[in-house]
């Protein structure tokens, strides 16, 4: 097993591309614990995971920072340790450009940068002790500025931003901090394909593979990588998990 026995956090773990990682993680030995605002979903993907191994589920609103020092205070209090943290729930709604408001922005930024930031600061102290792992979720729409994404992207940038910040930072303690950039069938896509269903085609004919990800064999299995001893030596990257769709600029 590559992750016996370490102990992961991750965010919007009740479905998608969290509950996918939270999949591959509790196969390969670790201790994983998804915070999700979704109960039902949140309690519904414990008992899947605890088939495997390990789980945990907490409920709470990471929009919030009050909320994010009591879930780290409660994974340790539960596990003693933290050695992986994915920083992956963000919410936000596609708007144009010129009709973004503060309303959009907020959405963005309050669950999806804030959060991830204030994980990072809260889970610093324990990372610093297991040399841990820190993984980010950065997106196509900032690398490529997608119509109707201007809230989401300008997080996920910031996101990216804050990451090689922190792994230059971080590195002197052994913390590794990197970001994926995932193109996945997650329940997220699968409503957007309803509503655009041209510009979920032009995007499948712009992958060079012709296929969404799975969100726990390709998301998940480079997330156990970045999480593992095997990527000991990689922070501050970007991991393009998109079928070839998009190169880093």
């Amino acid at each position: 097993m590559k992750l016996p026995n370490k102990v992961a956090i991750i965010t919007g773990g009740a479905s998608g591309i969290g509950r996918g990682i939270a999949h591959a993680m509790v196969k390969e030995g670790a201790k994983v614990v998804i915070v999700d605002i979704n109960e039902e979903k949140g309690l519904a993907t414990e008992i899947e995971l605890q088939e495997v191994g390990i789980a945990k589920f907490i409920n709470g609103d990471i929009s919030v920072r009050s909320t994010i020092k009591k879930i780290v205070d409660e994974v340790v209090n539960l596990f003693g340790k933290i050695d992986i943290l994915v920083n992956n729930a963000h919410v936000s709604k596609q708007v144009l450009f010129t009709e973004t408001t503060d309303a959009e922005l907020s959405l963005s930024f309050n669950t999806g940068f804030y959060p991830t930031f204030y994980f990072m600061q809260e889970c610093f102290p324990y990372l610093k002790e297991t040399k841990g792992s820190v993984i980010n979720f950065a997106s196509g729409a900032g690398l490529e500025g997608l119509p109707t994404q201007a809230s989401y992207a300008a997080a996920k940038e910031a996101i990216r931003g804050i990451s090689r910040v922190a792994a230059n930072e971080w590195g002197v303690y052994g913390i590794n901090v990197n970001c994926i950039s995932p193109i996945a069938s997650s329940p997220g896509v699968q409503q957007w394909k309803e509503h655009f269903p041209e510009d979920y085609e032009i995007l499948i004919n712009k992958i060079p593979l012709r296929r969404l990800g799975d969100c726990e064999k390709d998301i998940g299995r480079a997330a156990v990588f970045l999480a593992s001893e095997d990527s000991d030596y990689m922070t501050g990257q970007t991991l393009m998990l998109d079928g070839g769709a998009q190169k880093l600029r």
